[in-house]
């Protein structure tokens, strides 16, 4: 049997973090995904909103890095589950269990400088100690390439 979906969207909300009694972590969305066709009488696309539920480590990313606005990426699998509502109805829902989540729009773009002028709260995490420049870094003065300082003239295939 295979259960796999994938989903391009934007968050219509901030995620919503709560953890079990247990203390697991679990981050509710949702996503505004646009129709691949424009309706008939308006000329517009029309959008789905889809529930998706992420756990543990992925619900903590989520909660953390993402924000109204935000284009997300989800890779999951589609669950229907049964319930019974305040009045002793049962009812029926579909959603979204997450595996993965990834950014589907770029940082500058979240700020308002690219596509779509969303606003976001995303601020990538604060190194917990200063990274040393690499050492293939192009050299000062605008001179783009450089003599390898540790090449032996062995091609590495």
């Amino acid at each position: 049997m295979l259960n796999k979906i994938f989903l391009q969207g934007r968050l219509v909300a901030d995620p919503e973090m709560r953890h079990t009694p247990s203390g697991v972590a679990v981050a509710s969305l949702r996503l505004a995904v646009d129709r691949d066709f424009k309706d008939k009488e308006t000329g517009e696309k029309k959008a789905d909103f889809i529930n998706v539920v992420a756990w543990r480590s992925t619900a903590e990313f989520v909660s953390r890095y993402f924000t109204k606005g935000r284009m997300a990426v989800v890779e999951g699998r589609l669950q229907i589950r049964d319930y019974t509502d305040r009045d002793g109805n049962k009812r029926t829902a579909a959603e979204v269990v997450a595996d993965n989540v990834y950014f589907g729009d770029s940082k500058r773009d979240a700020e308002g400088g690219g596509y779509g002028g969303y606003g976001g709260g995303y601020s990538a995490p604060a190194p917990s100690a200063p990274v040393p420049p690499p050492a293939y870094a192009a050299p000062a003065g605008g001179d783009q390439f450089a003599e390898l300082d540790d090449d032996d003239g062995e091609l590495p295939f």
